[in-house]
């Protein structure tokens, strides 16, 4: 088991955990690791038990561009976090990865929630936040060995 400390709170990370631990081991290689079902080769963006499309629970990890677009978004102006507190108001983004939009119909896609940060990693312009707007992966190195894949507003491409 590891722990890793970011703004006043313990994350930690059993070493035998399948749900997280290839999501962050990639993310230190700086790589974006999405899970895909290998029944329906779906793939999923929240961690469960099961392929929300087939319901089946085999899944491999896929590596994603990390390209997308803001889907839904909320601004933070009260964390109840104490090590968030100086950061409000912060976005919290939901982002739509270019791979897999409007599959497996066109109301769905592969979303994940994320943080939105500027290019010197702090809490992106509330101003500057708005659906449909182009984003990007970035990958934050932490001083505890910890990555965050965090996101960043970037051109159309």
């Amino acid at each position: 088991m590891t722990t890793y400390e970011h703004m006043g709170l313990n994350l930690i990370l059993s070493d035998d955990d399948k749900e997280y631990s290839g999501y962050f081991k990639a993310a230190q290689q700086h790589r974006l690791l999405i899970k895909q079902c290998t029944e329906c080769n779906l793939m999923r963006g929240d961690p469960g038990p099961s392929c929300p499309w087939c319901q089946s629970p085999k899944w491999d990890w896929n590596q994603v561009s990390g390209k997308g677009t803001i889907y839904s978004y909320q601004i933070v102006h009260h964390s109840v976090l104490p090590g968030f507190r100086e950061r409000v108001p912060y976005p919290i983004v939901l982002v739509e990865l270019d791979e897999q939009s409007g599959e497996p119909t066109a109301d769905d896609g592969i979303r994940i929630a994320t943080n939105l940060l500027d290019n010197d990693m702090n809490p992106e312009r509330e101003d500057n936040v708005v659906i449909g707007a182009r984003v990007e992966v970035v990958f934050e190195d932490l001083k505890s060995g910890l990555t965050l894949p965090q996101f960043r507003l970037t051109k159309k491409s």
